[in-house]
Parts: structure tokens; C-alpha cells; sequence
């Protein structure tokens, strides 16, 4: 494969996943206000379990890999992380906050991530870089200190945003801490056993709300926006994203995410499930700067590229 279709491919997959990732914001808001129908646990356990088993049963097709019980720890870790921690905390907080500012908070992926790749990956924050955390920072702490708990609307409290932060947190502690091993397998092979220990994480917290769902009452229209969350949002998106990191460079991978709350924005307003102001787009406009200034700063490589290049010059 050249490297132009490298790019396409890398670009197509990720082009993808991203949309299928901001449609799935107001599609799973709209499932959770269905109260007497399926709850934040339960729709969780739905994401993870049927993810599984489509997981499992895809790896039935695909080349095997075997996992030696080492790495299955650290799959282990990655599942808590990367799955089942930070798909709790996001459906539980969207189920209290509006479907823009969780998407928007979602875009303080990259700008965390930097901060942890620093610790675990020796990666360099440069003024430009710290400079695009505090840019971020500030949108999401707009977002939090003018949510209005009053507002029907929108029905953003400041416990559903931070929920939210934490997920996102959670998420982007799983690529730094856990990068060595997701490199190591397929996206097959990696998510079959992630979402298996994540679907065993969860079930003795969401047991409870899933046994309690009237599956014969659920409408028709529901049960096809819960299948868009587990078979599409979940199960094809984590498929498609781990492509997009193998092919294209981290920082045009990290682009990606501001796709996600544009689309969720559009969507959400466009059905009359939120409101988009000025406070709103000030916070969105933080976010997006910030993560642009860390994602164009200079990157381990680079840096070390100048340094040799400064000492060939002696």
C-alpha cells in the first residue's frame, strides 16, 4: 500500500468513526431521557456486552493472535481505563448534562492526553503546548461554573460535566499508560478483550438496571437508537479508530476530535434538543483553540531531530 493510500484509508476511517461518535451523543441523550425505558447503567452494560460478543464473534474471521497472560493484565488495566470507567462515567453524566457540552468536553481529549504522555512517555509540554492546555482549561471550566441546573433545556448540572471530564480523563489515561500493548495487536484482538473484561467490570453495578428493563414495552424507535449505540457508536467505531492511529501521525489523528461536538451541535439543535449561545460558543472556541495550539507545537521527534541536527552543525 503507498503512502497516499495509506492516508486515504487512515483519513476514511477516522472521517467515519468520528461522525458515527458525534451522531452518538444525541442519539444516546435521547435514549437516556426515555426514563421508563432504559437507564445510564443499563444502557452501559448494553454497549459493552453487545460489543463483546460482536467483537468475539468477528475474531471467529480474523487471523488469531495469541495474548500471553502478561499482556492480559495489561489489556486488563486498558478495559478499566479505556472502556469500562470511561463509558460509565460519560452515559451517566450525558444523562445529566446536554448533548453539546459533553461533546465539547470530549475535545479536551487531546489536551489531556498531552499533559499524561509527559509523565508516561517522556513526551516534552513546551511553552506553546502549556500555553494550549490553559487555552482549553479555560473552556472547560467555563462550561462548568455557568451551567445552569435550572435550565430545562439544557439540563446540564456541574456533576454531569465533571462526570464527563473524568471520562474523558480516564480515556486518554488508557492511550498514554497502555500504548505499548494496544500497539502490539489488532484492533480485533485488542477490543474483544477489553470489552470482555469491561462487560465483567460492569456487571455487578448495572445487573440491577438490566434485569429491571421492560424489553417487550421498549418502542420501536428506541430499540433502533439503542442498537446505533452498541452495534454502530461502539462496536464499528472503536473498530475504525485504532486504523486511523496506525496509519496517519498522532497529531492529524488528534484533529479528529473536533469533528465529534460539530457534529453532536448540529444534530442536537437540529432536533430541537438543545440550545447553542454565546457562552456555548465562546467555551467551544477555547477548547478548539487550545487543543490547535498543542496539536501544531513540536512533538518528541522533533525535538530530538533539532537537537541532532544542532550537534551536526558543530
Amino acid at each position: 500500500m503507498g503512502m497516499q493510500d495509506r492516508n486515504f484509508k487512515g483519513h476514511a476511517a477516522l472521517l467515519v468513526a468520528y461522525i458515527i461518535f458525534g451522531l452518538n451523543t444525541p442519539v444516546a441523550k435521547n435514549v437516556l431521557t426515555q426514563v421508563d425505558v432504559c437507564s445510564p447503567l443499563a444502557l452501559t452494560f448494553f454497549r459493552l456486552a453487545g460489543a463483546g460478543i460482536l467483537f468475539w464473534t468477528l475474531s471467529i474471521f480474523t487471523k488469531k493472535e495469541r495474548v500471553p497472560p502478561k499482556d492480559l493484565l495489561l489489556l486488563l488495566g486498558a478495559s478499566f481505563f479505556g472502556v469500562f470507567f470511561n463509558q460509565m462515567t460519560f452515559i451517566t453524566g450525558l444523562a445529566h448534562t446536554s448533548p453539546i457540552d459533553a461533546s465539547v468536553i470530549v475535545t479536551t481529549s487531546p489536551l489531556i492526553t498531552m499533559i499524561l504522555a509527559a509523565f508516561f512517555l517522556k513526551e516534552p509540554i513546551t511553552w506553546k503546548k502549556a500555553i494550549g492546555v490553559l487555552i482549553g482549561a479555560a473552556g472547560a471550566l467555563l462550561l462548568i461554573f455557568t451551567a445552569n441546573t435550572t435550565d430545562q433545556k439544557s439540563q446540564t448540572t456541574v456533576a454531569g460535566i465533571m462526570l464527563c471530564l473524568i471520562s474523558t480523563l480516564s480515556f486518554s489515561f488508557y492511550l498514554a499508560a497502555f500504548k505499548k500493548v494496544i500497539m502490539r495487536y489488532s484492533p480485533v484482538t485488542l477490543m474483544k478483550w477489553m470489552f470482555f473484561f469491561a462487560a465483567i467490570f460492569g456487571l455487578p453495578f448495572c445487573w440491577k438496571d438490566v434485569v429491571s428493563v421492560q424489553y417487550t414495552e421498549i418502542p420501536a424507535d428506541i430499540l433502533m437508537q439503542i442498537i446505533y449505540v452498541v452495534a454502530l457508536a461502539t462496536f464499528f467505531a472503536y473498530l475504525l479508530v485504532p486504523v486511523g492511529q496506525q496509519l496517519l501521525r498522532p497529531t492529524i489523528v488528534s484533529m479528529y476530535n473536533y469533528l465529534q461536538p460539530v457534529v453532536s451541535s448540529l444534530v442536537a439543535v437540529a432536533l430541537g434538543m438543545d440550545r447553542f449561545g454565546l457562552v456555548k460558543g465562546g467555551a467551544t472556541a477555547l477548547i478548539f483553540i487550545g487543543v490547535y495550539v498543542v496539536t501544531v507545537s513540536k512533538s518528541y521527534a522533533q525535538v530530538v531531530a533539532e537537537q541532532e541536527r544542532k550537534l551536526e552543525k558543530r
